[in-house]
């Protein structure tokens, strides 16, 4: 690698990159459109200026912007999150590329392509762009509005599908059919790997955070969480699946700890760094020449891609019970094609099935769509407003009553539903477990014992798997227990019918544990022989320490909103200490704790306050408090479930009109108001936003006070607002 190359590349980009943004934010438009010019601006394709050495540099950058704004969306969007949003986002997700699919496969057969060529089509252009959206809703400001946190659920859920659509497109190109058991294969292969670093990661990753709780200063964070979100990346590589997977699944999991703040924070430079070089990249790859000789192609694809996004992705929120706001809010976010179009291209084109023309063709989309992303998302609210007016009344009212029936079935699950959310995750993540155990001993111990004991290492084997496997097939296999509240005969057959399937479920695991190595026979045998020594010698002491593992995990994966509420946090008798966030739209804001009267009103002791890395302890009443402040609490369960919402309340961000704040001169004639006036009496701060920081008398200058009276022909120098300033004039 040429190291001067790299960092000349680098240097060049970043330059100019600079240049154009602040152009860009000088006329008021969105800077991920400022990158893509001057990505445009650094490429061979723009001769008048130099362009950057190597080309390979630059995707090097961006490759690893790719990660770093993954892992930070994975730090907003803790897994916890994405399973709250999970049906809704799914659903969307299903309509979202089952249409485009369609679309895109309709434009491609009108555009004169084979059904093969138009087949890719589709499957590009029905994944939108998570980077390009994380980078347009934080340049607007708009990352905490309730649709924003919808599309990225969609947008996670697209990514999981595009792995599965890899897998037909290839089945589907090279043997003209769907192989099912290769698409069963990647599918199980993708929950695997998810479910079990989510396992191991939220049972692992806090309690060594905790542990290591005094060594982390912000030096020490970033390295620690950039080397597991680079760590984790490169294990999804190995595992089949992209660098980009691997980053978000490792920021989902550290945000579910206490840390997730902190290191969102550290994290933010490296971020912004590499997500430009990534936006650049991106206009590098404007080519000109092919906008020219394909311009109607692009303009129809694009077409189509705007026009889909916004059709299906509204009417998918509108399926899941959104309001016709916030669908059209999000369908409208979602009018471009991202990052899994060029790589399903690639795969098209490296099976040999692609037209040369369809890549750059596809990318002119990508950056034209890019381009665009950010104006279609400031037009869905008078989008919304205009569609509200035209709406006929006996329409609007069938999407109303849709959405409140949707929304009284979510929150009133039946007996079967509330068994399965109860009973099922716990079953999925043991079976994963022990098939995790059976892979890990099959691949690496049954050769080692094999190569050392040839006679006994398959009995070996066996008797170590099943040994490993005994504590989690005793928690598959044991009565699922009544839930807390049920009435019985509501509860009793789904109880009943879950026990079994998960007793079936632990034998038939254990069985084919044996099975690889030996008979049908000798498998029952030992098999039956484990399950007597599980039930009647360890079930007790198994029973405790599986109920200590789970608790363990579920605190872990609780660990936020314990922190925040005090549950687990006992100080003394029925008092618990709770750290709480001081929010933006939080009533004591700027107030002094004497004044804000906390202790009176809520009956809580603020015992300490973390303001950056600097802790307060024992704050005296003249202590101020401050958005960001995060506050050490005490008190009982009540007093701290009253005073959480008051302290952590957050407001809405308010689109300003923007002010002109400028320095100003006014000269007082023979008849103004002012002469006789000073800066005390003339009210000029509270009529106009303005105030006088000097008086030109003569041929002085006088510095302002309050007492200095104005005379006539005196020149005001006077800052504040432009055209109210002109007002006065």
């Amino acid at each position: 690698m040429n190291v001067e190359g790299l960092i000349t590349d680098l240097a060049f980009i970043l330059l100019l990159g600079a240049g154009v943004t602040v152009l860009f934010k000088w006329i008021k438009q969105p800077v991920v459109l400022g990158y893509i010019v001057a990505g445009f601006l650094a490429s061979p394709h723009f001769e008048y200026l130099p362009s950057v050495t190597t080309e390979a540099n630059i995707d090097f950058w961006a490759q690893i912007g790719i990660v770093v704004l993954l892992f930070s969306l994975g730090l907003e969007f803790s897994f916890k999150k994405l399973m709250s949003a999970g049906g809704s986002a799914v659903v969307t997700a299903l309509i979202i590329v089952a249409g485009m699919m369609c679309a895109g496969y309709a434009a491609g057969r009108f555009m004169g392509m084979n059904s093969i060529n138009s087949l890719f089509l589709g499957g590009m252009l029905s994944m939108s762009s998570t980077t390009i959206i994380i980078k347009a809703f934080t340049d607007m400001g708009l990352r905490q509005q309730k649709f924003a946190s919808l599309v990225l659920a969609v947008l996670i859920v697209e990514d999981l599908f595009a792995v599965v659509m890899m897998v037909i497109l290839s089945s589907i190109a090279v043997n003209n059919a769907v192989e099912g058991a290769d698409l069963l294969f990647s599918v199980g292969k993708l929950l695997f790997f998810l479910v079990m670093w989510f396992l191991v990661g939220v049972y692992v990753l806090p309690s060594l955070l905790n542990l290591w709780r005094r060594f982390l200063n912000s030096e020490t964070l970033l390295v620690v969480s950039m080397g597991l979100c680079l760590g984790m990346a490169v294990f999804s590589v190995y595992c089949g699946f992209s660098l980009a997977l691997g980053a978000f699944v490792m920021g989902s999991i550290l945000a579910g700890t206490s840390y997730a703040e902190r290191i969102e924070h550290v994290v933010t430079p490296v971020k912004d760094l590499f997500g430009a070089v990534f936006f650049i990249s991106v206009g590098m790859m404007v080519q000109p020449a092919i906008l020219a000789q394909y311009w109607g192609s692009i303009l129809i694809i694009s077409g189509v891609v705007i026009v889909g996004m916004i059709v299906f992705g509204t009417f998918g929120m509108l399926v899941t019970g959104q309001t016709l706001r916030v669908a059209m809010q999000s369908g409208f976010s979602l009018t471009q094609i991202g990052e899994f179009a060029f790589i399903i291209a690639t795969l098209g084109m490296s099976l040999g099935v692609l037209q040369p023309s369809l890549y750059p063709i596809v990318v002119a989309v990508s950056v034209i769509t890019t381009f665009t992303t950010p104006y279609f998302i400031k037009m869905a609210t008078p989008a919304y407003e205009a569609v509200e007016r035209r709406l006929p009344p006996r329409l609007n009212f069938l999407i109303d009553r849709y959405r409140s029936d949707a929304v009284k079935e979510q929150a009133t699950p039946g007996a079967w539903a509330r068994m399965l959310r109860r009973a099922l995750p716990s079953s999925v993540a043991y079976a994963f477990v022990l098939i995790a155990i059976i892979a890990v001993c099959r691949r690496l111990l049954l050769p080692f014992l094999c190569g050392m004991f040839p006679q006994w290492g398959a009995t070996l084997t066996a008797v170590c798997t099943l040994g490993a496997m005994a504590p989690f097939l005793f928690a598959l296999a044991v009565p699922v227990r009544m839930p807390a509240g049920e009435s019985a005969a509501s509860a009793r057959i789904p109880t009943i019918v879950m026990s079994i399937f998960r007793a079936l479920l632990a034998l038939m695991l254990a069985a084919y544990a044996v099975s690889i190595n030996f008979s049908s026979r000798a498998m029952v045998a030992l098999v039956a022989v484990v399950a007597v020594v599980a039930v009647f010698v360890l079930s007790r002491r198994l029973r405790a320490r599986l109920d200590r593992i789970e608790n363990k995990f579920i605190d872990n994966l609780n660990e936020r909103e314990l922190r925040r509420s005090g549950r687990n946090n006992l100080v003394v008798n029925d008092l618990h200490q709770a750290f709480m966030t001081v929010g933006t739209g939080c009533a004591f804001v700027g107030e002094r704790f004497m004044d804000s009267d906390l202790r009176q009103r809520f009956g809580i002791n603020v015992v300490s306050i973390q303001r950056d890395q600097r802790i307060i302890p024992i704050p005296n009443g003249r202590t101020r408090i401050f958005p960001g402040d995060v506050l050490g609490v005490i008190g009982n369960d009540e007093q701290l479930r009253a005073v959480l919402p008051a302290i952590e309340a957050e407001r809405e961000p308010e689109l300003l009109p923007a002010t002109d704040v400028t320095l100003c001169s006014v000269m007082l004639g023979d008849h103004s108001p002012l002469i006789g006036a000073t800066p005390r009496t003339a009210s000029l701060r509270d009529s106009y936003d303005a105030v006088v920081v000097a008086v030109h008398r003569g041929d002085e200058f006088i510095d302002s006070n309050p007492d200095l009276a104005f005379a006539k022909g005196d020149i005001l120098w006077l800052v504040g607002d432009r055209n109210k300033i002109e007002k006065l004039e």
